[in-house]
């Protein structure tokens, strides 16, 4: 079997990486199995879908590495709906309902008051073609319900195995609104059965959800594609990701520096049987991609264990990767001062601070009297020769010479030439700085 899978957002808002986890998964699942991937923007939502959202969502998910093979918005499908919603009202498994909001709401209210569950009453069913016409005519537009079979729905889920929904549990639900725009449920499975998906992978806040539109499937007269739910990322409190919470959404995090695949890693793996740790491309990380894996208890995420995976994805990040970010970012870096600094930093943008401590004069440390003698007698001791070895052999000199060890070795000759206690391995710092900045900072 071909593989189809789809990523549906809303363009309503910036995605976040709570929904980026979806389209992650998706695509992982895709990759793996040689499939496609398509992106369908959910806009029947008039009011709230912008034009500007849906741009964003196009760009986040090329920046994230995930690069679909169609798309299409829901908005230019109204006409094919309108077909589907013709064909269910013949076959009966469609009704027009004329209740408004309000006395919907009064009727969940008395039916809870009584210790009755809030199911619809079919009310709009049992209605005369003569009842439906008094309504019409003091100007009620209906909306229209799915009539559901009162049979347990049972599925395989991909992720939490058997699935069992009481179809008679649930009120029959709302596919058509009164000025006869499709709602989610309803447009969701015409896109899905039109477009051959045949894997669903999505939160499981939709699970019950599913259970509705397996029937809508079947009375569509298509065969379901198979579902898989995984598991809600949260805060670290438990709460749930909002996606207008700016700081998670992933032009966000690409503002503040963070890598994509950072994001992709930690989106794919949290929350898994998997450690949470650096991939380096989409491909290595589809072949990790098993539903098994996926646990059932919530994923948490914390922002600092994504500060901590950007830091480890850099620390083994080649040159060739690197030198278009950091080419992007404004910053000179050859392969060299690379791999000297890598190692210590968190964001590409940290390379700077290195170029400057390299490049540009730094603040005289304060050192005890000795240490200031010793440091400036150091300089006689420094090699001509200037390369990979040059700071072994110095040091090397400097032991013989003065009888230091450790610490008292090599701090004080770090924290004159850098200014900072820590940092890359001298021995690939050293010959970056030029032979006659050192004597300078050497005090010569």
């Amino acid at each position: 079997m071909s593989v189809i899978v789809r990523f549906a957002p809303s363009p309503t808002g910036f995605l976040h990486i709570g929904n980026a986890r979806t389209a992650v998964y998706n695509w992982l699942f895709a990759l793996k199995h040689a499939g496609q991937f398509i992106l369908r923007l959910d806009d029947t939502d008039v009011e709230r879908s912008k034009d500007e959202f849906a741009l964003a969502i196009v760009e986040d998910m090329h920046w994230l590495g995930i690069h679909f093979h169609s798309t299409f918005k829901q908005s230019n499908k109204l006409a094919r709906y309108a077909q589907v919603a013709d064909e269910l009202r013949a076959k009966g498994r469609l009704y027009a309902c004329y209740e408004t909001a309000d006395e919907l709401d009064r009727k969940r209210k008395r039916q809870m008051a009584r210790g009755v569950p809030p199911v619809y009453d079919r009310a709009g069913l049992k209605l005369t073609a003569e009842e439906r016409a008094v309504l019409e005519a003091e100007g009620r537009s209906p909306h229209w319900r799915l009539l559901l079979n009162d049979v347990d729905i049972h599925f395989a889920d991909g992720i939490r195995g058997d699935v069992r929904i009481a179809a008679g549990s649930m009120s029959d639900p709302v596919l058509i609104r009164e000025d006869g725009s499709p709602l989610y449920t309803f447009s969701s499975v015409v896109d899905d059965a039109d477009s051959g998906v045949t894997h669903i992978i999505r939160g499981e806040d939709h699970v019950t959800n599913s259970g509705v539109q397996i029937q809508l499937f079947e009375a569509m007269g298509t065969k379901a594609p198979i579902f898989a739910h995984h598991n809600l990322l949260t805060a670290a409190s438990g709460e749930g990701l909002s996606k207008r919470l700016g700081s998670l959404s992933l032009r966000g995090l690409a503002r503040d520096g963070y890598e994509p695949m950072t994001v992709a890693a930690l989106a794919a793996l949290i929350g898994t049987s998997d450690a949470v740790a650096p991939v380096k491309d989409m491909d290595t990380l589809a072949q990790l991609f098993e539903f098994h894996k996926i646990s059932r208890a919530p994923a948490k995420f914390d922002p600092a264990e994504l500060v901590v995976l950007n830091a480890r994805t850099l620390h083994e990040m080649e040159f060739v990767i690197a030198q278009p970010k950091l080419v992007a970012a404004g910053i000179a870096c050859n392969e060299a001062l690379w791999r000297a600094v890598r190692g210590n930093i968190s964001f590409v943008k940290d390379v700077q601070g290195w170029v400057d401590i390299i490049s540009k004069p730094i603040a005289t440390p304060e050192l005890s009297a000795e240490d200031a003698d010793y440091v400036k007698s150091a300089a006689a001791s420094l090699p001509q020769q200037w390369d990979g070895d040059t700071w072994k052999l110095w040091i090397e000199a400097l032991k013989a010479s003065t009888g230091r060890k450790g610490k008292p070795l090599f701090m004080p000759l770090r924290l004159t030439l850098t200014g900072l206690e820590h940092g890359p391995e001298m021995a690939q710092l050293l010959p970056l700085i030029k032979r006659d900045e050192v004597l300078k900072r050497l005090g010569i």
